[in-house]
């Protein structure tokens, strides 16, 4: 199956897309554990960009190459002076987000699915990251940690708003205060991940398959009704639920799914 590509590899981040709908996003300063640098904080944005604009898109692979997914903050970049022009942490530059919480945020923002392949390395940044998918599937031997008050600092690249409904409190607070390490096989038990398997990303590409073979509208739906359910209350989640079927009953892509489950093959649906 052939794929465009939608950002070449340029030593921080490509995208390629297949005729199936899943796009296969890659971070690729691999001998470098894909850590975060500066440069890497506009790439990943950048391909947030790409994606949301992307036509045919139906659900995401987000992993990394080399030996980690992410290591996280490049410690390099401790030493780095903030321009004069700058925009501050608590400036809004990307919605809700500063540019350091939009390289996790910007998963949740995308219309469709986003699955995580964790291996290797996961850390700090990198766990924020892939906490802004919608699934995650690790490796269990994966090293992950909430790693910021090793270096003195709090979470800040999205994490509390991504973790809320994922992680207990007490044990979340527990992770943060102590930034110990855990594996991936412990990560699921912990609520971080959703699947342990010993490849990852061959696990991740079999769900997008799956999912790329659903109504692309009802996905999209399904995916802003989750967004909803986390954030509203039960009256507007109701409405929400009711809102989103009646713009999707009886259009093409919703016939059609029926009629490929009562005929027994596969559905064609056409792509928003």
């Amino acid at each position: 199956m052939s794929a465009t590509q939608l950002m070449p590899s340029n030593d921080r981040v490509s995208i390629e897309l297949g005729e199936d709908g899943i796009a296969q996003v890659r971070l690729t300063r691999g001998d470098k554990m894909n850590a975060l640098d500066p440069e890497m904080f506009e790439r990943i944005i950048e391909a947030g960009a790409i994606l949301q604009a992307a036509k045919g898109l139906r659900v995401v692979v987000l992993s990394g190459e080399g030996p980690a997914f992410c290591a996280g903050l490049d410690t390099s970049s401790f030493a780095r002076t903030p321009s004069h022009d700058e925009p501050t942490l608590t400036e809004r530059t990307y919605g809700n987000s500063n540019k350091f919480q939009q390289v996790a945020t910007q998963w949740r923002k995308l219309p469709v699915p986003v699955i995580a392949a964790l291996h290797g390395v996961c850390f700090g940044g990198g766990l924020q990251i892939a906490s802004g998918a919608d699934i995650r599937i690790a490796h269990p031997d994966t090293r992950m940690a909430i790693m910021e008050l090793k270096w003195g600092l709090v979470p800040d690249m999205g994490g509390y708003a991504l973790w809320r409904g994922l992680v207990r409190d007490d044990v979340l607070r527990e992770l943060v205060y102590t930034n110990r390490e855990f594996s991936g096989a412990e990560a699921k038990g912990l609520g971080l991940t959703t699947y342990v398997d010993d490849d990852p990303h061959a696990r991740a590409t079999a769900i997008a398959a799956d999912i790329a073979n659903r109504n692309p509208h009802a996905i999209r739906g399904a995916k802003r009704l989750s967004a909803a359910m986390i954030e509203g209350d039960a009256d507007s989640i109701l409405m929400e639920e009711s809102v989103e079927q009646a713009a999707i009953m009886r259009t093409k892509n919703q016939m059609e799914a029926v009629m490929a489950g009562m005929q027994k093959r596969l559905p064609k649906f056409d792509d928003v």
